[in-house]
């Protein structure tokens, strides 16, 4: 329907009912708001393996790991003399060793220092903004898909640029909006390269691919190849989706409806172009510096290698400083950048923009201990290898593995993300079951992690849980006031179900061409 079509009359004594899809997408959001809070969440999954431990204590099963070893696990009871002990013991261990909570922090502070000087947000302004007409809406979901290496920033940047963008050319500013709601939520796991979510899943996977094989790593470049090759196809998707289909169905925009005068996009003054150019060549001069500590034998950054080891091994010290090297290659252009802008006086404003971003990380900082007793608990108590052997049992009796059970598998990970919006929350309890059981079926912890992330994307966007849908409805209502959750929902519907269509093609033509997810990994667990 047309944005400026007529309405039509209410019926008599009350409002127009809701159409099918607001009516379904409010049952849902219902449902979802009963659900407890991530904390409280995760405080009950800690007592149920309590519960579980004493329930199944003495069963035991036969793990084979990948050195053709079999070992015997039996579930330990947490209620018992040495369980109670040793939760009393390791709680503090728990936390601290809590696997994505040191990268996470490390990441966040040269990503929240660069942040907070405006200079990645100059960097997304400048990147939509150097771009013809013509090339907009890919520029737009281009850049919104690449503004998760600012966490959530793309939210609050994005979103009302992209609709400001779109109004300033004549086009229907929610599909602007939608275009770049799109790139950020939708295309949140992808980026060319590595930001503070891969560290943080790496981690979760790592732990939980631990209990099946404990010489087993993986890093944060798990997924990297395959999240590089994603930005171009949502990128593409987005871009198709917008044109083709929310625009027309949108319509002409009836400027009438703005709730309130409209403003251009401010432009990047002289001085922040300047400070953004010299920046910038900061970030690559450091760039190319980094890569001395890799590059040539005998740099600290470089191993030494069997020649029956993979190549890539050689380069594993490098892999495991990746969260450090973020931090600098962040950092250190975010304070140049503020210091010729005049956002950053003296080494004061450093240490106040550094510590405000640690602010902002005080509820997952609670979260994580919450999470790390789960974690811990379900490791110690042996649940996790013996739910994965014998729920590989059930799976490999029925036929189920490979590609189908993968792809079932991301339909359970889309399924939770619309009641549960944290990609690490979800992941922290659905790795420790989900990876081990994977790898019985000769699946790769990093094929089991990037349909995850497939999962966990493609519904963000369609979720009312989504805690930066209200922010998203009030940009919306500047261009149109009678814009609501229904407006901003049904404009997404076609992002999501195109977003999984195309994410799971791409996904079963890289198994079966046996591409490796990233340096040095494979589709399959060899055991």
């Amino acid at each position: 329907m047309s944005a400026d079509a007529s309405p039509s009359p209410p019926p008599p004594g009350g409002s127009p009912p809701p159409s099918r899809l607001v009516a379904l997408l409010t049952r849902v959001e219902a449902v979802g708001n009963r659900l407890p809070d991530p904390l409280t969440l995760f405080f009950l999954l800690t007592a149920g393996v309590v519960f579980v431990s004493v329930v199944f204590a003495g069963a035991s099963a036969d793990v084979v790991q990948r050195t053709g070893e079999s070992q015997t696990m039996v579930v330990q009871s947490l209620l018992s003399w040495e369980g109670v002990r040793w939760m009393f013991l390791s709680a503090v261990d728990n936390f601290i060793e809590f696997a994505p909570l040191g990268p996470v922090l490390t990441v966040m502070i040269g990503i929240g220092v660069a942040e907070r000087t405006g200079f990645i947000t100059m960097g997304l302004r400048l990147i939509v903004g150097s771009v013809p007409p013509s090339a907009i809406t890919a520029a737009l979901v281009f850049a919104s898909v690449m503004s998760s290496m600012v966490a959530d920033a793309g939210y609050v940047v994005l979103t009302p640029l992209g609709a400001l963008l779109f109004a300033g050319i004549g086009r229907h500013p929610i599909a602007g909006l939608a275009a770049a709601y799109a790139g950020v939520s939708g295309g949140f796991s992808a980026n060319l390269f590595i930001t503070g979510l891969d560290p943080m899943l790496a981690r979760l996977t790592h732990q939980a691919a631990q209990t099946i094989d404990p010489t087993y790593s993986v890093n944060a470049t798990a997924n990297w190849y395959f999240m590089v090759a994603s930005v171009f196809l949502v990128t593409i998707i987005g871009t198709l989706v917008t044109t083709r289909i929310v625009e027309p169905m949108l319509g002409p925009w009836d400027r009438s409806r703005a709730s309130s005068a409209l403003e251009p996009p401010s432009q990047p003054t002289s001085r922040e172009k300047r400070a953004f150019g010299v920046s910038t060549l900061v970030a690559a001069v450091l760039t190319g510096l980094i890569s001395l500590l890799a590059i040539h034998p005998g740099s600290p950054l470089r191993d030494v290698i069997e020649p029956t080891q993979p190549a890539v091994d050689v380069l594993a010290p490098f892999f495991e400083s990746i969260e450090i090297l973020i931090t600098i290659l962040f950092i250190i252009p975010g304070i140049v950048y503020g210091a010729i802008t005049g956002t950053i006086r003296n080494d004061k404003d450093v240490a106040e923009l550094a510590s405000d971003s640690m602010a902002t990380m005080g509820a997952y900082i609670v979260l994580a201990f919450i999470a790390g007793q789960f974690v811990a608990y379900f490791n110690w108590t042996n649940l996790g290898a013996v739910t994965a052997v014998r729920g590989a049992e059930v799976l490999s009796s029925i036929g189920f593995t490979g590609i189908p059970l993968l792809l079932a598998f991301l339909v359970v990970s889309a399924t939770m993300n619309i009641f549960v919006g944290s990609a690490s929350a979800k992941w922290a309890f659905m790795a420790p079951i989900f990876v081990p059981m994977m790898m019985q079926m000769n699946l790769s912890p990093e094929a089991v992690q990037a349909a995850y992330r497939i999962g966990d994307s493609v519904t963000n966007i369609i979720t009312p849980l989504m805690p930066y849908l209200p922010i998203i409805i009030v940009f919306a209502k500047k261009y149109d006031r009678e814009a609501g959750i229904g407006t901003i929902l049904t404009a997404m519907v076609p992002y999501s179900i195109a977003l999984f269509l195309g994410w799971v093609v791409m996904l079963v033509l890289w198994i079966t061409l046996g591409l490796p997810f990233g340096p040095g990994v494979s589709t399959t667990y060899g055991l």
